[in-house]
């Protein structure tokens, strides 16, 4: 079972008591944008086989939205951090870089 910690809150929590929000640092399109971009926004995702940046909200519990950093293999979880930033911390690209040397944040997510 996945379990995350609310960087809010602080309460580590199993997955029946959050909400998945999908791909994390899109970059959304509003009105005036083409149509390419918009469908690229609303269906074309990463979906990668390893190290992914993901929204998660905590609705059992606090309620706010944050961004956690797994790897969708082995589900290990490297950190969660803040919604409200532009990419994750330093210290949690290092612990991915630890067991992933040649990662990259993902464009968008820095």
């Amino acid at each position: 079972m996945l379990t995350l910690t609310c960087p809010y809150c602080g309460v580590a929590a199993c997955e029946t008591e959050l909400a998945p929000g999908g791909e994390a640092h899109l970059e959304r399109f509003g009105p005036g944008s083409s149509d390419a971009d918009f469908e690229a926004y609303l269906f074309l995702r990463q979906n990668p086989h390893g190290v992914h940046i993901e929204r998660w909200r905590h609705a059992m519990g606090c309620g706010k939205w944050f961004h956690a950093v797994r790897d969708t293999v082995t589900m290990e979880v490297f950190g969660t951090y803040p919604a409200q930033t532009y990419g994750p911390p330093e210290e949690i690209v290092a612990k991915v870089r630890e067991r992933h040397p040649d990662w990259q944040v993902p464009e968008g997510g820095a």
